[in-house]
């Protein structure tokens, strides 16, 4: 019964040589797969949200990661921090991270669309 398994393991390894190549294709096409569909996707959305970031101004309405909207009163570039109005009538304002900001909400208005 041993010699059978060596036998059969001996013959086994013998023909997997020959695939070597096959398999480094494999693997090449599956790393190939998950680069063109799981990070250029998420680095392509990165440089978005970047430069989303980048054009903040003044005025702009927002919404925040916590789902919080509001207009932004003033930028601290220096330490990364936005503050935001979220009530007009009582002139509440809190500081967020610049990266708390997930969307500018600015509705082109028709005046300015011309």
């Amino acid at each position: 019964m041993h010699n059978i398994l060596l036998q059969a393991t001996s013959a086994a390894s013998g023909t997997q040589g020959g695939f070597g190549g096959m398999n480094i294709l494999l693997i090449v096409g599956m790393f190939a797969i998950f680069y063109f569909m799981i990070l250029r996707p998420q680095q392509k959305k990165q440089k978005e949200t970047m430069k989303m970031l980048d054009s903040l101004q003044v005025n702009d309405k927002v919404l925040t990661a916590s789902g919080i909207y509001g207009r932004v009163t003033s930028l601290k570039p220096d330490k990364g921090i936005v503050v935001v109005e979220i009530d007009d009538t009582n002139k509440i304002r809190v500081d967020f991270q610049r990266s708390a900001i997930v969307a500018i909400l600015n509705i082109p208005d028709a005046s300015t669309a011309k």
